[in-house]
């Protein structure tokens, strides 16, 4: 029953999504407020003002994202009328649910749900990304800015209280069993079938790659962001964020980590490129 619940809530953001004549894609900020629980749409403006502000202080262009319009609203009978209204961008949509009542479920899971498409889109967008065409091009890639993101989470995690390798390590592990259905490093390892001396992100495919990715930056995003402190604290949120990608993997119809191919050790795709560019 939960997890219909759950599925219910997370596919709606789609089912109300809409494309505009140039092939755009866009939400309607009153059908929005009202999926997001908002019976006023005076309270529902309050919220989307919150995000203009977040929208401007990271130095993007409101207009680009937020474009007043007039909605046509039922009033009864099937009749309806034009009301003033917002069109919302997806970047615009996350901004929102960062801002509305975290109480309510459904903006917890819009959360997951705007922070894993936007991170996605963000991916695709990249100049280096879009020019990639073949997998091993894929993987190479986002195994080099899981590698950053990984030093950057490392710091983040410090800045918490896990100072040691060893509560590293253990921090690091929470955040497998999250993604990974309670799986930790050494199962993650033993599951894949790969050797000793075989680290697992060297064999992990671009999908893979790109929710252990996920999994680092918002763990990073979240531990700065909320200024969480203590090894306990930092070991549940990294464990929270792995389950909430998970959960959203499971939703949107993917396979789950633990269940995707081994690849190609990513170390001999370095050395054919090496070659190649020799």
């Amino acid at each position: 029953m939960e997890n219909n619940v759950t599925q219910r809530h997370l596919s709606i953001f789609e089912q109300i999504r809409r494309i505009d004549e140039y092939g755009v894609e866009f939400w309607l900020a009153r059908e929005f407020g009202k999926v997001l629980e908002y019976t006023d749409f005076r309270n529902f403006l309050n919220v989307i003002d919150k995000a203009r502000e977040a929208c401007e202080n990271s130095r993007q262009s409101i207009l680009d994202h937020f474009v007043e319009i007039n909605e046509m609203v039922s009033i009864g009978s099937g009749a309806e009328r034009a009301l003033p209204s917002v069109k919302l961008s997806r970047y615009a949509c996350y901004l929102i649910v960062q801002n509305a009542d975290p109480s309510k479920e459904i903006v917890a899971n819009g959360q997951t749900y705007f922070a894993v498409q936007t991170r996605i889109a963000e991916i695709k967008q990249m100049n280096e990304y879009t020019r990639l065409n073949t997998e091993d091009e894929k993987r190479l890639f986002l195994r080099n800015e899981l590698t950053r993101h990984n030093i950057q989470l490392a710091d983040a995690a410090k800045g918490a209280g896990v100072i040691e390798p060893r509560d590293y390590a253990i921090f690091q592990n929470h955040g497998y069993q999250g993604l990974y259905g309670g799986l930790g490093a050494q199962d993650i390892h033993k599951r894949k079938g790969l050797k000793k001396s075989q680290k697992i992100l060297d064999h992990m495919g671009s999908t893979e790659l790109a929710a252990n990715l996920f999994r680092a930056t918002q763990t990073e995003e979240k531990l700065r962001r909320e200024q969480i402190k203590g090894k306990n604290k930092a070991n549940k949120t990294h464990y929270d964020v792995g389950a909430k990608v998970r959960q959203t993997i499971k939703e949107l119809g993917g396979t789950m980590p633990e269940s995707l191919p081994v690849a190609e050790s990513i170390k001999s795709i370095e050395t054919k490129q090496h070659k190649r560019l020799k």
